[in-house]
């Protein structure tokens, strides 16, 4: 019976030592389990995005927030991009300011927000203009002590000390010269800023309708200061056809209707480049293409950069102004696909209106603005064939037609091309008159139409949609919208997620016909705000894009 408890213990310690050792390899299989879901991304949080279907109830999609990169389509290869940088990330909660229910004036609340694309990139740009604005007070700080402290310069700028009684006060005094001369715009910016942040709430809305911005108030009392403040000083320098040579027509239209309207314009544009606040490079993106390639071929991305180097280089030797800001108040406006990368290096660090507005290819919210694409077909009439069918009189409920460019429309194509006879999905159209003016019938026949990125971000189906009156339904999941800091384009357009594309029909179906019918006649509405003029109008395009780079230059 002795003998036997010991060996009856000795076995017991053996059983715990092997049921520690087991429980041992099971805890690291998990974290290794573990561990392998966090780096591919695949725990996921539950979080509120918009909502298409409804007014009530959030829509719930599970987003990746454990990766600490992720992998990009475009253009047919995989990217890894450091960080998460587009809309669907977790960025955190947000919150917003509301008039409190008891209606006492002046009393504000937080209240959280659901997330959105919108409310999203909102938060970025409040986010770049805190940080702006910290950086600016610094910099202004430290340049009047070095100039006011009567530090030694370095150079003499090609001045010999022995014809000046003092050659480093002289070089001091001429700093503060034109330290004030700089400075006088920056007060007459920091007015403004004041004036639009602080302003009354006016009384006259210009008949625009609150529902499509996010302050009408705000936009309307921006726009004015911006009327009476805002000077423009254009560089002379450039030969044509890449400057000073606009192209009206086609689907980079934009940027020579903003640069023959801005040459021409008298309200903004001064001669007197030390009134300005902003300064214009007058080139086009297309014709530095296209110029450059019948020039000799093949012409790679560094030759069009090269050319734009040299073009910085020479306003930066004939002029001060460049030097001064290293090009920050500087700003140019271009449509090409390629416009975001030309301008990365040599002119990264100016204001750009692009319609290239990939949020995860290096545009920046806050010191970049998102130029609309609009195909232009006629230079003559840019508002050929405007509007369309009243609701009741559009029997097609979506439709697309387009080229099979990048990875989302062959999807697009094949799940939707045929599955429903109320939903028109086509390949390329035949480029002629005919099909041209079907492609167009269509448009104006249908509710919802469908604006889905190609190889690039940005299509000019959005402008299009809105011009023959017809809902647009955004699939471009980093794109930048136009005017997004003014425009509420919830209110009058449709969000669907890249990979939601199979989901296309149920996710429309869902919105009710009244729902329907407030953002088409919003469509209508909006309209203006994407209209080229000969002779521009109050609130039209080549104004908001203007007031877009003006709003930049203000608050960043």
């Amino acid at each position: 019976m002795e003998t036997k408890r010991p060996l009856l213990r000795s076995c017991k310690l053996q059983i715990l030592r092997l049921l520690v050792l087991t429980i041992s390899l099971v805890v690291v299989i998990v974290l290794i389990i573990i561990s392998h879901l966090i780096t591919k991304g695949i725990l996921v949080n539950e979080a509120v995005v918009y909502n298409n279907s409804n007014e009530s109830g959030p829509v719930l999609r599970t987003l990746s927030i454990a990766h600490k990169t992720e992998v990009v389509q475009v253009n047919g290869s995989n990217e890894e991009e450091e960080g998460c940088k587009g809309y669907g990330c977790n960025h955190g909660p947000q919150t917003e300011m509301k008039q409190n229910d008891s209606g006492q004036s002046g009393q504000t609340v937080a209240v959280a927000i659901k997330p959105t694309r919108l409310s999203y990139m909102v938060s970025v740009l409040e986010s770049t203009v805190a940080a702006k604005n910290n950086k600016r007070d610094r910099d202004l700080k430290h340049a009047r002590m070095k100039i006011e402290n009567g530090t030694m310069l370095g150079s003499t700028e090609g001045l010999h000390a022995s014809l000046y009684h003092n050659l480093s006060q002289f070089l001091r005094d001429l700093l503060i010269k034109n330290n004030k001369l700089l400075t006088a715009r920056e007060r007459e910016l920091k007015h403004a800023r004041m004036k639009i942040e602080n302003g009354p709430m006016l009384g006259s809305t210009e008949g625009l309708h609150a529902s499509l911005y996010h302050n009408l108030s705000q936009f309307l009392r921006s726009y004015k200061v911006m009327e009476k403040t805002l000077k423009v000083y254009i560089y002379k320098e450039g030969k044509k056809p890449i400057f000073h040579d606009p192209k009206l027509s086609g689907i980079y239209a934009s940027e020579g209707w903003f640069m023959k309207l801005m040459e021409k314009n008298k309200n903004f544009v001064v001669k007197d480049p030390t009134k300005a606040h902003l300064f214009y490079l007058p080139f086009s993106s297309l014709k530095l293409r296209n110029t450059t390639s019948h020039e000799r071929m093949p012409t790679s991305r560094k030759d069009l950069e090269r050319r734009l180097k040299d073009y910085a280089s020479l306003i930066a030797g004939k002029h001060p102004f460049w030097n001064r800001t290293n090009g920050a108040d500087h700003f140019l406006v271009a449509c090409h696909d390629w416009a975001m990368k030309l301008t990365n290096d040599h002119m990264g660090n100016c204001i750009r209106s692009l319609c290239n507005s990939n949020l995860a290819r290096g545009f920046k919210i806050g010191k970049d603005a998102t130029l609309p694409a609009t195909n232009i077909r006629s230079a003559e009439n840019p508002v050929q064939d405007l509007g369309g069918n009243p609701p009741s009189k559009r029997p097609l409920f979506a439709f697309f037609a387009g080229g099979m460019h990048g990875n989302l429309r062959p999807i697009l194509l094949q799940t939707w091309q045929g599955k429903e006879p109320d939903i028109k999905v086509f390949g390329p159209m035949v480029r002629n008159n005919k099909s041209k003016a079907k492609y167009r019938m269509y448009m104006k026949s249908s509710k919802y139409c469908i604006c889905a990125r190609g190889h690039e971000v940005y299509s000019p189906r959005i402008v299009e949609s809105i011009y023959y009156e017809c809902v647009p339904v955004i699939i471009s999941d980093n794109y930048v919208l136009p005017f997004f800091d003014v425009l509420n384009w919830e209110a009058f357009s449709v969000f669907v997620l890249e990979k939601d594309v199979v989901n296309l029909g149920r996710i429309l179906r869902a919105i009710p016909d009244k729902k329907y019918i407030e953002m088409q006649k919003r469509v209508k509405m909006v309209q203006q705000h994407f209209i080229w003029h000969k002779m521009p109008v109050k609130f039209d395009l080549f104004h908001m894009i203007l007031h877009s780079v003006w709003n930049n230059r203000v608050f960043v």
